[in-house]
């Protein structure tokens, strides 16, 4: 049987680790025919829009997707297009694993730390629904909202001020609170914990905590605590090993995800799933990293354990757990990897992202 899948070259950095992260699913065996496509700031400069039609389609057609980094700009020029892939595709569930690999230089290799986070993908601060300040409608919804809140105002000035909207409910939370316990369930993780700021956010985090409390009822197989988001950072940072799955709005999610990746070692061993009903698109969770643009010189172990994640849920087990262990020896062996994987990151022996690649295709036996 082969696969169709699209593969997304990215931007930066993108477009070297897509080929060595083909060049790794290739090598465990199983058949893919690869429907390449580009996004990105180059397809920008080329056509005018970072997204074309034709990703989108390509994805609704193989429902599988495998994507390199691509740049977000700071501040101003065109939005996430992550974010839009997630939106366009129904891709409500980010799922980030944060697994310690032996080899990886991390302060928690003495109690290894195995987290999993489930982020809500569609819904809260990332829903996009933002007001530039000083424009009509910025003011209507600045006086609409003083003017409705008796007891609340808007303390900055009318045209002083952009507003973002964030928007949670009941449907959305239901649906990514259950994809946390079923993940849990089928994975044989031990209990889910909810991440808010319900004690101030009353009205949507709160509804989220409710949400959640109310579906765990129909899990009593598996724990459920919850815990206030800046509480969670602390507790992430002194004693993770007393959390499994962790299920978050989409802000907290993706901010506690990379706090979580550092205590395995940073974003360059931290995969990234999103997954929908209809579809799913698999992502290293690190950035574009455009200065090292054409260097062969990034860790391409985070988009290769993307892959992992899309072999799994492809349900090639086999080829997963292959390709898992080829990556684990390699980073255990601390021979052919690349320079932030070194003890000192100016050592000599750093191999590039190409011989990394070869070095996980060789212990596979390709």
């Amino acid at each position: 049987m082969a696969y169709d899948i699209t593969l997304i070259t990215g931007d930066g950095v993108g477009p070297e680790l897509a080929a060595a992260a083909r060049q790794c699913v290739d090598a465990t065996g199983i058949k893919v025919n690869w429907d390449i496509q580009e996004a990105g700031v180059d397809v920008m400069e080329r056509l005018g829009t970072p997204l074309p039609d034709s990703v989108i389609e390509s994805v609704k057609r193989t429902k599988c997707a495998l994507k390199a980094p691509i740049t977000t700009p700071v501040g101003t020029g065109f939005r996430s297009i992550n974010v839009h892939l997630r939106q366009a595709l129904g891709l409500y569930a980010c799922l980030r694993p944060c697994k310690y690999y032996r080899g990886v230089r991390t302060l928690y290799d003495k109690n290894p730390v195995d987290l999993v986070l489930v982020r809500e993908n569609t819904e809260d601060l990332y829903a996009g629904i933002e007001f530039v300040k000083g424009e009509p409608a910025t003011h209507e919804l600045f006086d609409v909202i003083n003017k409705l809140s008796s007891s609340k105002k808007i303390p900055t000035g009318r045209d002083t001020t952009g507003i973002s909207i964030k928007p949670i409910s009941v449907e959305g939370t239901e649906r990514i609170v259950r994809y946390a316990f079923n993940y849990a369930r089928e994975n044989k993780r031990r209990h889910v914990t909810a991440v808010h700021k319900a004690n101030i956010m009353k009205h949507t985090d709160g509804l989220f905590l409710e949400v959640a409390r109310n579906v765990a009822k129909e899990y009593s197989d598996i724990a459920f605590e919850d815990r206030i988001v800046d509480n969670m950072c602390m507790q992430l940072v002194q004693k993770p090993e007393l959390y499994d799955v962790l299920v978050l709005p989409n802000l907290y999610g993706d901010i506690l995800s990379d706090l979580a990746a550092g205590l395995v070692g940073g974003l360059g061993v931290a995969p990234g799933a999103n997954i929908g009903p209809a579809g799913a698109v698999f992502e290293a969770t690190h950035g574009s990293a455009p200065k090292y643009k054409g260097q062969n010189k990034v860790n391409p172990c985070a988009l290769i354990l993307s892959a992992v994640l899309m072999l799994r849920h492809l349900k090639e087990t086999e080829a997963a757990n292959k390709l898992e262990n080829a990556v684990a020896s390699v980073i255990a062996e601390g021979k052919n990897v690349t320079y932030d994987m070194k003890a000192d990151r100016d050592d000599p022996t750093a191999v590039g992202t190409k011989e990394m690649a070869n070095a996980i295709c060789e212990k596979m036996g390709k």
